[in-house]
């Protein structure tokens, strides 16, 4: 067998072979003699089958036994000859090429490799910020904001007009052509103007009235409204308030705080502006992150480090933007691109750039992960699917499941790496 190697660059090389006649001939009997050991072939006794019969009955199976050992043998030496271990291999090599001639088999298998990064001083290239200071009338207002959720109504005694942020206590009846439709009338219904809880337009023309008004309010059914037979449709509602109602004054004092810190016993006011000055600046802290400073920290490392990509990886990445595409295009787009090999080829190089700076971005992560010893275990991994399910009122198991069975698990599981890399290399130069 006569095997030439190429190392492209670290993360890409091919092994090209020819494996002669004699090589799969020596397989063939080698692997046949071991098979004669414990074949069960009509008329023989177990390991005394002679070399004819193994190979007349095993025919198919021993020469692709023979191929498949032949590639293990030359990948191997390949492997050996470049120095490269198996261990930093990515997928499985690929075969090429696989040409069977008189003489043998010409064989050319590419190989993926993880590529070296050079990551040097890479903390001197995280940015230093500083700490979002939180504003009194900011702990003021979140206060008032969350006291105000759990305040009691009160009614309005005086005679004045509905405002926005008042609840009015309606009965309301619709009409479509003049014909009261189902689901359109309600007695006492508490309507907060502003919450943007009726159709577009109504709200507005409740603000105004008193107690006691009645008016017919015209407005029209969106076009994506979920009831086909009034979607777009002009409407018309008669109005009756019973009633104003706004929430109970918030008093911030002590009382409020014990109110609101019910697991601290000698909760105070002060005690609970720093309780909300603490929780702003996570909110802020989290934004800021979230928003600007790992997007743009991500995008630093990924224009500072130079690093060769596997080659199949990054066609696999374009591979899969394409297909996204494709289930976002229309039937007509598809045909169009099913007769014309040459659009669709010029289709997938617009993902490239994009797959690129992807399959980039993730070398660097597994880097720094390494450098900063930063990793996620399968039961962090399964705790926080379980957790996010749970949130969204999903079955964590069923989503857990469908996330394994669809492949999902290690991209799910290298974003939470690169949010915990991040995170670090960011706490550590607050000001």
């Amino acid at each position: 067998m006569q095997i030439t190697t190429n190392k492209i660059n670290s993360a890409n090389a091919k092994i090209n072979a020819a494996i002669t006649r004699n090589t799969l001939d020596t397989n063939i009997e080698k692997i046949a003699k071991q098979l004669s050991k414990d074949a069960k072939v009509p008329g023989f006794r177990k390991g005394k089958v002679p070399m004819d019969a193994v190979k007349k009955q095993y025919g198919d199976r021993l020469v692709q036994d023979a191929e498949a050992q032949a590639l293990r043998d030359l990948l191997n030496v390949g492997l050996k000859e470049m120095g490269i271990a198996p261990d930093s291999l990515i997928g499985e090599p690929q075969v090429t090429k696989f040409e069977k001639n008189d003489n043998g088999i010409e064989v050319e298998v590419t190989i993926a490799t993880r590529p070296s990064i050079e990551l040097g001083d890479y903390i001197a290239l995280v940015p230093e910020f500083t700490k979002p200071v939180i504003a009194d009338d900011a702990i003021i207002a979140r206060i008032q904001e969350l006291a105000g959720a759990q305040a009691a109504f009160v009614t309005v005694d005086e005679a004045r007009p509905l405002a926005n942020g008042d609840t009015a206590l309606i009965d309301f009846e619709g009409f479509v052509d003049g014909v009261a439709f189902e689901g359109g009338k309600a007695e006492n219904f508490s309507l907060t103007l502003g919450s943007a809880q009726f159709i577009p337009g109504f709200e507005e023309q409740v603000i105004g009235l008193s107690k006691g008004d009645e008016k017919t309010i015209d407005v029209t059914f969106p076009e994506n409204y979920g009831g086909e037979k009034l979607a777009g449709k002009p409407a018309s509602f008669k109005v009756k308030v019973h009633a104003i109602q706004t929430k109970e004054a918030v008093v911030l004092d002590d009382e409020l705080a014990k109110k609101m810190l019910p697991g601290f016993e000698d909760a105070n006011l002060a005690m609970l502006k720093e309780k909300v000055k603490e929780q702003l600046e996570g909110e802020e802290m989290s934004k800021l992150y979230n928003d600007e400073l790992k997007p743009n920290l991500m995008e630093h490392f990924v224009a500072t480090f130079t690093i060769d990509l596997p080659d199949f990886i990054v066609e696999q990445e374009i591979d899969m933007a394409l297909n996204k595409k494709a289930r976002e295009m229309s039937e007509k787009e598809i045909a169009q691109l099913r007769d014309n090999a040459d659009k669709v080829k010029e289709l997938r190089e617009t993902f490239r750039d994009d797959a690129c700076r992807a399959v980039k971005a993730t070398f660097i992560v597994d880097a720094l992960a390494k450098a900063e010893n930063i990793s996620v275990n399968e039961q962090e991994l399964m705790q926080t699917i379980y957790y996010e399910a749970m949130q969204m009122g999903q079955d964590p198991a069923a989503v857990y499941k469908n996330y394994q069975e669809s492949g999902y698990l290690p991209a799910i599981q290298m974003a939470m790496i690169e949010d915990r890399v991040l995170s670090k290399l960011l706490n550590d130069k607050i000001k």
